[in-house]
């Protein structure tokens, strides 16, 4: 009898699916089931003892929003014209949604606003900017607001990211410039990162990643030296183009480098993708897998695993049996 999740992967086969373990990172339970009922399901890989342990400790970042105690004062009344906005410590103002908002707006329902009071006694917008701006152009006068004392910027941007992870989420570029703007390490390290390979987050381009989720999901996940491998490989296959950068390959090859990182020479690994097509012919053949496998596994976590599946592939081809790695 073998040791499976409902989607065939072992429980050795990543870092997320340990020894033993009761739990599987892709669907949240494991089947006991005997493989003559998991046809599907391959042979675990032969590799040297204790190889697959191995290729399951990379280690694994933990990033964490944190604010010192500071003093909050509760259902203050504010004047609309002494409220300020910091861009660097906000989402983008999106005037169409504020308006909208000041059209239909209850005064009664508007609820508090967030603001952090700084040194000089000026009041800085953390969040509802689009309320106050809504009650701004309805020509409402105050609004009820928490008011924060003793931040700083990058304190303020860090209280910003924590009171929206439980309500309405920025978006993903909005929410990395301020992770910056508040020193968060998980986005710090992402840019690092990104300068030394001299490239932007934000827009897909030969010097731009636009899969600004994918991208910080793979520092989360498996930390920022993954991360980095991740667009060497990338770049040593497929040199610098828009392509290079999709975030389904990215997101591929770095769930490969972070489960099997320490198995993996990376150059080889550059030399085989490249060896199975350029980068706009593995992303057809991604979506190509994907969409074969029904409406359920078209979504963007369905395309990675497909990528990873595929740089698998590419890595096994012409090795021994005992030396390849089943994903």
């Amino acid at each position: 009898m073998q040791l499976a999740c409902r989607q065939g992967c072992y429980s050795a086969g990543s870092a997320n699916y340990t020894i033993g373990a009761t739990t599987c990172g892709v669907v949240g339970s494991y089947d006991y089931v005997y493989a003559a009922l998991y046809p599907k399901i391959p042979a675990l890989p032969k590799l040297p003892p204790n190889a697959a342990l191995k290729g399951t400790t990379m280690p694994k970042a933990r990033y964490t929003f944190e604010l010192p105690e500071h003093k909050v004062d509760y259902g203050v009344e504010v004047a609309i014209k002494n409220l300020n906005i910091d861009p660097q410590a906000q989402r983008t103002l999106n005037e169409r949604r504020a308006q909208n908002i000041a059209d239909t707006m209850v005064r009664e329902a508007i609820g508090s606003v967030i603001v952090s009071e700084r040194a000089d006694g000026d009041l800085y917008i953390v969040d509802g900017q689009h309320r106050w701006r809504a009650c701004a152009l309805a020509g409402i006068p105050t609004i009820m607001a928490e008011v924060h004392h003793g931040l700083t910027q990058a304190q303020e941007a860090i209280l910003f990211l924590i009171k929206n992870r439980e309500s309405h989420k920025p978006r993903p570029v909005d929410e990395y410039h301020v992770g910056l703007t508040g020193g968060v390490p998980l986005f710090v390290d992402t840019d690092r990162i990104l300068k030394k390979h001299e490239l932007a987050l934000g827009s897909t381009s030969t010097n731009g990643v636009g899969a600004v989720s994918g991208v910080l999901q793979i520092v989360d996940r498996y930390g920022a030296p993954v991360f980095d491998r991740t667009l060497s490989v990338a770049e040593d296959a497929w040199d610098r183009s828009a392509e290079t950068w999709d975030g389904m390959l990215l997101g591929g090859i770095g769930m490969f480098l972070g489960r099997w990182g320490d198995l993996v020479d990376d150059k080889e690994l550059a030399r085989k993708i490249l060896a199975m097509g350029t980068a706009a012919k593995w992303r057809s053949e991604i979506l190509s897998q994907s969409s074969r496998g029904g409406f359920n596994n078209s979504g963007t976590g369905s395309r990675v695993s497909t990528a990873y599946r595929l740089v698998a592939t590419a890595w096994n081809k012409g090795r021994k049996a005992e030396n390849r790695i089943e994903a």
